[in-house]
């Protein structure tokens, strides 16, 4: 009991240290109210870009901060609805019934919270790694043209009509007679307040400032009688003055929204791994990707059950509280409690907050947000990376994000894997004058009689390489007395059924023939394959010369082998 008693406390200590110490207070309070001001007007704006009640937005920010404050391995990442996160919302349809949208939201939050949270409990942090860049940079590209197109209406006071955001930013581009130039005015003045601000020591809290001027501009407009009103955030949604009341989710919306939460998981958690890997803890070491994954599963959770939207971790909110002087984890609980506050002190203000100027915040956002200089560098990689890219990024301006992503990172693998295949090649190494030393060659077209021929694939050979490499071996004749065919194996640890059997076919038309196949070099991995498939009994238990940890001994072994048998 004393024992289990000591290992709890040095748990807890360790947990306890994510929040400082009293050295640190000072700088984590400046830190936090720095990202929760800030992280006021930015809530809203992610709930306004995904469709929904802004409210949700703030909801979502204030509990994605807080749960990832107590749960993530990295001490500094901030948990909030990042802007592509928003966009995947948009594109729910489900999302946008005033009457069910909470419902829908707390049911996404929910199946997210659990998909992250099942990847962080199997430790498959390393996952992220698998998507192509080619794909995100297209789907981050893209987002950030959605986020631009899809505040237009917003921003220009004019209800567009299309399909898709790419038509209904053209339907709008047609009316411009029909704009409401005092909502254009809004707009532009508050991306021009925040790119003044920004500049001076106010540069953190540009934003705030921004949307509380261009909602004053709003309001002195209203008095003018030759302008037309613009909307404020309360004719669009009530903004109570107290914290998110409980709301449950609703399995039975499980089939309909699983696609849109697998692919919010997805970014979320790419997001966040650009965190894990690039932001050290204050211990110097770089946060477990798969506790992070944990971590925003567990503020997924409490989003989906106050009325949040889905979050992950955000890099301009991380980067902010770090650059506000966070030294810990206490940052983001205090962030999280400047928000609470500004909700129950200022909802009746924040009611005031004017569309246009949020729809010119979040403008600037998605401009900042492109990467032409990354797209340009993946066009010219090479034609697969081409092709990934940009369908990826059509994908994501014309049809539901959930789809665009997902397709882009099963094209990437459908083309890498016939990329691969067609990789393989095979040479021939001979030795010549006694060299130690061997010269490459093309294999010859067909075997003669006699022949030592020592063969070396090179490339991945994996299932669907397998009928590349077939082809390049030579042809067997009819009879090929004592001709040995030595393949070298080294460095494949895994060999596949498929190409098993092409092992197996080739070494029994060659044994047919009067000749042998010896495999020379291989791993112990893919002996145990040979011998568990029983493909060991067709090529000859003698025939195979398992790797040592001398390099070229197994071959030397397979040649000798070779040379004493053509003797015989």
């Amino acid at each position: 009991m004393k024992a289990e008693s000591l290992i709890n406390r040095e748990h807890l200590s360790k947990y306890l240290k994510r929040f400082g110490n009293r050295s640190t207070v000072k700088h984590d309070l400046k830190a936090g109210l720095v990202l929760g001001v800030h992280s006021v007007p930015d809530g809203l704006a992610a709930g306004l870009l995904a469709g929904v009640n802004p409210v949700h937005g703030l909801y979502g920010y204030l509990l994605g901060t807080a749960g990832g404050a107590l749960a993530t391995g990295s001490v500094f990442m901030s948990v909030q609805v990042t802007g592509a996160m928003a966009v995947v919302v948009s594109d729910v349809p489900e999302a946008h019934n005033p009457e069910n949208s909470a419902t829908v939201l707390a049911t996404l939050a929910l199946l997210t919270g659990l998909v992250m949270l099942g990847l962080g409990l199997a430790k498959l942090g390393s996952m992220v790694r698998f998507i192509p860049t080619a794909v995100l940079i297209g789907f981050i590209n893209a987002v950030a043209l959605n986020i631009v197109l899809g505040q237009l209406d917003n921003f220009t006071g004019y209800e567009s009509q299309g399909e898709n955001r790419l038509s209904r930013a053209l339907d709008t581009v047609l009316h411009l007679g029909s704009f409401n130039w005092s909502a254009c005015l809004i707009g532009t003045a508050t991306i021009l307040l925040v790119l003044v601000f920004e500049r001076t020591s106010l540069g953190a809290l540009s934003m705030v400032i921004a949307i509380i001027g261009g909602s004053a501009l709003a309001a002195l407009l209203s008095w003018l009688p030759f302008t037309a009103p613009t909307l404020q955030l309360s004719a669009v949604a009530s903004v109570p003055n107290s914290l998110p009341a409980p709301h449950l989710p609703d399995l039975s919306l499980v089939p309909t929204l699983i696609l849109p939460a697998l692919s919010l998981a997805l970014v979320g958690l790419v997001q966040g791994a650009g965190i894990s890997g690039s932001i050290v803890n204050p211990n110097g070491r770089y946060p477990d990707a798969s506790a992070d994954f944990r971590g925003q599963g567990a503020a997924n959770l409490a989003a989906s059950f106050f009325q949040g939207m889905p979050v992950g971790g955000s890099m301009s909110a991380t980067s902010l509280v770090r650059a506000a002087g966070a030294k810990s984890a206490l940052a983001n609980l205090v962030a999280a409690a400047v928000i609470a506050t500004t909700i129950l002190t200022l909802a009746g203000l924040i009611g005031l907050v004017a569309m246009p100027a949020l729809a010119g915040l979040l403008i600037l956002v998605g401009f900042r947000t492109l990467k032409i200089h990354d797209m340009l560098m993946v066009w010219r990689t090479g034609a697969i990376q081409s092709v990934v890219i940009a369908v990826t990024f059509v994908l994501t301006l014309v049809i539901p994000l959930q789809y665009s992503v997902l397709t882009g990172v099963g094209l990437a693998i459908i083309l890498h894997t016939v990329r691969q295949s067609n990789r393989i090649v095979i040479k021939r190494w001979v030795f010549k004058d006694g060299s130690s030393l061997p010269d490459e060659e093309r294999p010859p077209a067909q075997l003669a009689p006699n022949d030592l021929v020592i063969l070396v694939p090179y490339g991945s050979l994996f299932f669907a390489a397998a009928p590349m490499f077939q082809n390049q071996l030579p042809r067997i004749p009819q009879r090929c007395e004592r001709t040995a065919v030595i393949i070298r194996l080294r460095g494949k640890e895994d060999l596949g059924s498929t190409f098993i059997r092409a092992l197996e076919s080739y070494a029994q038309e060659l044994s047919a023939a009067g000749g042998i196949l010896i495999l020379a070099g291989i791993s112990h991995r893919a002996n145990e394959q040979l011998l568990a498939t029983r493909a060991i009994s067709s090529i000859g238990p003698e025939h195979v010369f398992v790797a040592t940890d001398r390099v070229g001994e197994a071959l030397s072994t397979s040649i000798k082998f070779a040379q004493k048998w053509q003797s015989t």
